[in-house]
Parts: C-alpha cells; sequence; structure tokens
C-alpha cells in the first residue's frame, strides 16, 4: 500500500452540482464546476458530454438568441461546434492545470445488427465524440457495456468482442484508448469479471477498464430493490459477503494494473423511505436508476467501498481515481450544497479512503 499519497485525482464533471441552467443566477454551469474542482486540490476531470453541450449553447450563442427567439439549439450531433466549444473548455482546463482525463458516459455502442441505422449510429457518435477528444485534448474514451435489452443486441460475446476491436483498432491510429465499464444494470456485462473477459479476448494494448466502486459493489454485493439492500438470492448474508471478499481478492491477483485505465470512486444509499421497484423505474432498470442519484461520497452510504478500492491497489495500480458522486439525498429527490465546500469534502474523503485501505491491508 506504498504511495498512496501519489495517486493523482480527479472529478467527474458530470457529477458535480444541481443546476446547470443559464438562466438562473446560481447556476452550476461548467466554467464554475471547473473552478470548484481545480479549488478543491483535484488536477483532472472526467469531462461529461451533458456538459459540454450545454456548455456549447451558454458559449456559442449569443444571449439574445435564446430557444424563445426561435433559434435553434446546439445538438449532439453539431460536432464542429462541439468541437469549438472542447476547445475553449481546453483552454480554461489549461490555465487551471487540469488534466481532461477521460470523455465519458459513451453507452449502447456494441451490440447492433450489421448495416442497421443503429449501428451506423453508434458509429456516426464514436467518430463525432473522438473529434470532441482531440478538441479538448484528451485520449480516453469511457465506454459502458450496453443496457440495451437482449432481444435487440444479443448476448454474443464474440460479436461484441469483434466490434469493439474494431473500434479499438479506428481509435489507435489516432493514439486514443478505451476505457470499458461494466455498468451493473448491464444487459451482457455486468461484473467486473464480464469486463475483463471481454477486454482479454479484444486484446489491444489500447483497450483497458474502467473499474467503479459502485458498479462493482452495486452489482455483486447490494440490491436497492431489497429491504436489506443487499442481494437476497437465496444465499445467506453471510454467503454473500464471503462472495464479495472472494471476488475482490481475485480481482487483485487476476488484472494487471497495466490494463486498468481508471477507477472512479462512489457509495449508494440505501434508498429511503423503502427499497426501488423491481421493475423499470423511469425507462431505467433499477440498479441504474439508483445509480443517477444515490451515490454519495465513500463512508456516506453502506456500499463496501474500501474492499474494492483496495483489491484494485492491490493489483499495483496507482493511476486516476476519479470521483463519480450523484448525490441527491437517501430520497432521491434532491441536495443543494456549495460547488467548493463539496469538491473539498470529496478530497478529504480521498485521504479518508486512502488510510482504509492501508490499515485494511
Amino acid at each position: 500500500m506504498e504511495g498512496l499519497d501519489k495517486i493523482p485525482l480527479s472529478y467527474a464533471t458530470v457529477s458535480i452540482g444541481y443546476k446547470d441552467d443559464p438562466n438562473l443566477k446560481d447556476a452550476h454551469t461548467l466554467p464554475k464546476k471547473l473552478d470548484a474542482i481545480a479549488a478543491a486540490g483535484f488536477t483532472g476531470i472526467e469531462l461529461g458530454f451533458p456538459d459540454l453541450l450545454s456548455f456549447a449553447n451558454q458559449h456559442l450563442r449569443p444571449a439574445e438568441q435564446d430557444s424563445s427567439a426561435g433559434t435553434d439549439e446546439i445538438d449532439e450531433y453539431d460536432y464542429p461546434n462541439l468541437c469549438a466549444a472542447a476547445r475553449v473548455v481546453k483552454t480554461m482546463c489549461d490555465a487551471k492545470g487540469l488534466t481532461v482525463v477521460m470523455l465519458q458516459p459513451f453507452s449502447n455502442f456494441e451490440g447492433w445488427e450489421r448495416g442497421s441505422e443503429q449501428r451506423k449510429n453508434a458509429w456516426k457518435r464514436a467518430e463525432g465524440w473522438m473529434e470532441i477528444m482531440q478538441a479538448v485534448g484528451t485520449d480516453m474514451l469511457q465506454i459502458g457495456s450496453s443496457d440495451t435489452p437482449a432481444e435487440k443486441i444479443g448476448k454474443d460475446r464474440s460479436r461484441f468482442v469483434g466490434e469493439l476491436q474494431e473500434l479499438a483498432d479506428v481509435m489507435a491510429k489516432k493514439k486514443m484508448r478505451i476505457a470499458y465499464e461494466n455498468w451493473c444494470w448491464s444487459t451482457h456485462a455486468p461484473d467486473w469479471e464480464d469486463v475483463w473477459d471481454i477486454c482479454k479476448q479484444v486484446d489491444r494494448p489500447n483497450f483497458g477498464l474502467c473499474l467503479d466502486t459502485f458498479q462493482s459493489a452495486g452489482g455483486e454485493w447490494a440490491d436497492p430493490s431489497t429491504e436489506s439492500g443487499m442481494i437476497e438470492d437465496g444465499r445467506s448474508k453471510d454467503q454473500v459477503e464471503r462472495d464479495w471478499k472472494a471476488s475482490c481478492e481475485k480481482l487483485s491477483k487476476t488484472i494487471p494494473a497495466d490494463k486498468i485505465f481508471i477507477l472512479q470512486i462512489s457509495d449508494a444509499y440505501k434508498p429511503k423511505p423503502g427499497p426501488l421497484a423491481k421493475d423499470d423505474i423511469d425507462g431505467l432498470r433499477p440498479r441504474g436508476f439508483w445509480s443517477h442519484a444515490y451515490r454519495p461520497l465513500p463512508f456516506e452510504g453502506y456500499l463496501p467501498v474500501v474492499d474494492f478500492a483496495q483489491a484494485v491497489l492491490k493489483t499495483g495500480y496507482r493511476d486516476w481515481f476519479s470521483y463519480e458522486i450523484f448525490d441527491s439525498g437517501p430520497d432521491g429527490k434532491g441536495k443543494e450544497y456549495d460547488l467548493i465546500e463539496f469538491a473539498k469534502t470529496a478530497m478529504a474523503c480521498q485521504k479518508k479512503l486512502a488510510d482504509a485501505c492501508a490499515k485494511a491491508s
């Protein structure tokens, strides 16, 4: 557990702040987020695409040309304007000493039938996002394991691997990398072992993993739709705990440190006043809905965050720890806070997390 004080720290822009309306005086716009992240001592950001899109509309459209005047907004496919905004973001980050570690979150890339409109759209987005990456000065793209229903994309892992190889090869020519993440509500790769198996099969130097304390603990140990908040699948609580510990130990002995490109950090609340529904909520699977609003800083929720962070550190990994905190309170209804103070609290949390990992080793 040496070198924990040298780990570079990042913050995901899309996960800090709660308002981004340019018409509001106290809006949490991207420039204010960057100010807070830098002031707290973070040296990197994950640039959230929604933040870039919002900033493009705020920065590139004159104030008098708002939607009420009938002016078209910049949309998610307007890559020339998004790249122009990205160059401004790069200038702001450079001035604050912030590295743009990664552009995120790219979803539902793999699985579409060849020749389908969905596949064409996935590639259109990928090509556009690569242009944005060049403009903002980052070499890494986060891709989440698809949550498109199986009846639309199937579960043929060999096909997914081939598609990801194809994308990795295109990105390699641009000296870009893919950080592939297991989303715990994914159709085909909800666990770290799933994405690691895919990573091994893709077998490209520029294809690695985005691991996440929430995604793994929230998928293997916890369940927001049960009374206990833990998985209730016939195993005893003690067995779930033992299986989780064994999974963490296996990760620490299985994944080479150089195939982990980034570790995202967050905890989770046990939802209040009671468990979430077991069926889809607002079009999202329960864990997907949970992910969007119930993720506080470590030690403020109930997940075994230290177990997973320590397992990653045991591989020898000492690269980016990135905080991705979607904290709308235990009821998910919203939580107001000062941006700078919140970011500083996250920075203080990192020392507590590092100390806990060292103590538990």
